[in-house]
């Protein structure tokens, strides 16, 4: 666990949802109201290097997640992200999903969603 990762060392009042593989997050600069992270417990960079159980047990997170965004938030819609190496954005190298809300209005134009993330290449 290195010293500077700060999803190695969480406090249980950041932790949204609890689980033995991974945990929920609100995001600490959320882009928008209920942008919340899905983060392993085990340190490691890159969404490759998960195990099938870890990669399982976000997956329901990203379920149960929903669940309670929709339940508080109501969202219309929303955006799935993994950053998986700084030339794709990573900005801490421990992998996270990123589950962001996504409301009416929040954008004049939101189609093409994720591939706006090079804008030369919309």
């Amino acid at each position: 666990m290195p010293e500077a990762c700060p999803f190695c060392s969480l406090s249980r009042k950041e932790i949204l949802i609890d689980r033995p593989l991974a945990v929920a997050r609100p995001d600490a600069y959320p882009v928008s109201k209920g942008h919340t992270l899905i983060i392993p417990r085990r340190h490691f960079a890159s969404f490759f290097d998960a195990t099938a159980d870890e990669r399982l047990q976000m997956v329901q997170l990203l379920d149960e997640t929903r669940t309670l965004l929709d339940f508080h938030h109501r969202p219309d819609g929303y955006n799935i992200g993994i950053n998986d190496g700084v030339p794709a954005g990573q900005s801490i190298p421990h992998t996270h999903w990123h589950l962001i809300p996504r409301y009416r209005g929040d954008h004049p134009d939101p189609r093409g969603g994720v591939r706006h993330v090079i804008p030369t290449r919309r």
